[in-house]
């Protein structure tokens, strides 16, 4: 094996992709990440909703890589990079590297209001999803105990902030859960007479869709009673209630459950290189890279996915979305072999294979090119493509198995409040 020796920092769609890649490549592969599994992202608000549990979209780097041989899998987080001796640093430990690809995505973004932040949790890890399932279900549970029919309805307020497909498919899924799942399981209140309340400032939701599309999308999330507020913006969002904006007027909305599907930001490393490197950002906290998905002046190093600012044809940046992320890991890869063998470069070109997003029940929206199509097919397309974006076929079989039978009975076999009891829940 060639002693030419390749970095990457991050264990998502993109840095998995460049690492499989590099598959059959006599070269040496480190892969870093702070966690030691790959997370499937699209469906955590299925483990925020109790749809899924954790287990079935999350697998172990080492299992993926374990017959991989010119892999090897570090758990650490990287806390700096020696640009000019190439090496990055984890804590006390140094590891040198010959190309470096950084793919370590994004986080939340609350547009300066950061305190939102323990009042609003956003869906970006198996935390996030965990703290949400637990705050949903706990405020089921507190109502239970409640008599004044004002605190009640507090309790069963859930407010989504963001009308992208993330806070498009959460407001379907508690739509489910208060109509559906919970009917029966209490006596002192209804689940179904909860409220749930999807705002965005934009003019209508599921933006980046055709006009079509966003108005079937808003249909369906009329038909199952989620109130959709566009044209209107969070002003404060505090433990017991959210002030919503529209039209110049503010309204406070008495609610202890309020969800961010609103924005994002780049992940620290960013930063990070923007210093080490002299790279520009965007007002994102994402790196602009070459064509080739390269820094200016160090060809060596390579940003790919939610980090890297990265434009199409029209000069707007590629979205935050898995196909980007998995198409510019599998670039980097070939562009650092097509380096070592001193071929022609090729700058990075996105293949847009379509978008879909589910809106509850035997419903989504899908959108291929020319191709769009809405309703029952859309969903059906959307759980195929979901399914077969697993990385293992043990978690597509379990998967399979529990939406099926989620689907007759109605049932959410992960509805678990975990996590320490406070004083502070019921």
């Amino acid at each position: 094996m060639d002693s030419y020796h390749v970095v990457v920092v991050g264990g998502g769609f993109g840095g998995l992709q460049a690492v499989q890649q590099l598959k059959s490549a006599p070269i040496r592969i480190t892969l870093i990440d702070a966690r030691n599994f790959h997370l499937f992202q699209p469906l955590l608000y299925q483990v925020a909703t109790g749809g899924l549990s954790p287990a079935n979209i999350a697998t172990p780097l080492r299992s993926i890589f374990k017959r991989q041989a010119n892999v090897q899998v570090l758990l650490g987080r990287v806390t700096d990079i020696d640009v000019e001796g190439r090496r990055v640093l984890m804590a006390e430990e140094a590891i040198g590297y010959d190309a470096l690809i950084v793919a370590t995505g994004s986080s939340h973004s609350y547009f300066g209001h950061e305190a939102w932040g323990s009042y609003a949790p956003g869906l970006k890890t198996v935390e996030d999803a965990l703290a949400i399932r637990r705050r949903i279900l706990l405020a089921f549970e507190a109502a239970e105990h409640q008599t004044d029919p004002e605190r009640i309805k507090a309790l069963l307020t859930f407010v989504i902030v963001g009308g992208g497909p993330t806070g498009v498919e959460l407001a379907g899924a508690l739509s489910e859960i208060s109509n559906h799942t919970l009917q029966h399981e209490f006596r002192n209140i209804n689940p179904a007479d909860a409220r749930i309340i999807l705002v965005d400032h934009g003019d209508r939701v599921l933006k980046a869709y055709a006009e079509d599309l966003s108005a079937s999308a808003t249909k369906t999330l009329e038909r199952l009673e989620v109130t959709v507020r566009t044209g209107a913006g969070v002003t404060q969002i505090g433990p017991d209630s959210v002030t919503i904006e529209e039209n110049g007027k503010e309204e406070v909305v008495p609610t202890h459950s309020v969800f961010w599907a609103a924005g994002v930001k780049a992940s620290p490393l960013g930063k990070l290189l923007s210093e080490r490197t002299g790279a520009e950002l965007d007002h994102a906290g994402r790196v602009q890279v070459q064509p080739d998905l390269s820094l200016q002046g160090h060809p060596e190093i390579y940003v790919i996915g939610d980090l890297a600012h990265c434009p199409d044809a029209s000069g707007n940046p590629l979205p935050g979305v898995a196909q980007v992320a998995i198409q510019q890991g599998k670039h980097a890869a070939q562009v650092i072999l097509q380096r070592r063998e001193g071929k022609p470069i090729k700058p990075f070109r996105y293949h847009d294979l379509g978008s879909m997003a589910t809106i509850g029940r035997s419903a989504a929206v899908v959108q291929m090119g020319r191709l769009k199509f809405s309703g029952f097919f859309a969903w059906v397309a959307w759980l195929f493509v979901h399914l077969m974006s697993l990385v293992r076929y043990e978690s597509r079989a379990l998967v399979l198995l529990q939406w099926s039978w989620s689907y007759f009975t109605w049932n959410r076999a992960a509805s678990l409040i975990t996590g320490e009891a406070r004083s502070e829940d019921l």
